[in-house]
């Protein structure tokens, strides 16, 4: 392992940090599930600051470790992981590659947005969620509790397939 001469941009930091998969969905990376909140540099440490997908998230332990090893194994000697639990975490931060690796992974992404354009409110319209197999909305709830705290579970009228919706939160 090389010692990294200067401070990498925060785009660079960030495209290694996009390497680093969530321990509960491995088709996500931290980056495109939205856990990254800053990139900073203090002195020589670089300081990554993460935001849960809610505050007991038991991977938690195990994505820091990841981004630590992940900065490690590119020169970058100190590494300082901070959690940020305000403003709470949301669906909203994922990206659009993240979406769309969920529905190819066989999991419903989030079919809105959990936040209304005001930014306070959320949205308690009924929505429609698409089966990530086929493509047809003619679904229904089975549970509202799936896999995963932040999962429901599904089931596909047109295919007849259950599938795990990731809920918008």
């Amino acid at each position: 392992m090389n010692a990294v001469a200067h401070r990498p941009a925060h785009e660079q930091v960030l495209e290694w940090l996009a390497a680093v998969p969530d321990p509960e969905i491995p088709v996500l990376s931290v980056v495109d599930l939205g856990l990254i909140r800053d990139i900073a540099w203090e002195d020589a440490t670089c300081v990554v600051t993460i935001t849960p997908t809610y505050s007991g998230c038991p991977a938690m332990q195990e994505i820091s470790a990841d981004i630590r090893a992940a900065l490690l194994a590119q020169g970058i000697r100190q590494v300082r992981i901070e959690t940020r639990l305000s403003p709470a975490w949301t669906t909203d931060w994922m990206t659009e590659k993240g979406r769309k690796a969920l529905k190819g992974y066989g999991i419903a992404p989030p079919a809105e947005k959990a936040i209304d354009f005001s930014g306070i409110s959320r949205q308690n319209t009924a929505v429609a969620v698409p089966c990530p197999l086929c493509g047809s909305s003619h679904t229904r709830v089975i549970s509202h509790f799936g896999s995963t705290s932040c999962k429901a579970l599904y089931r596909c009228h047109a295919c007849g397939e259950p599938f795990d919706y990731f809920k918008a939160h």
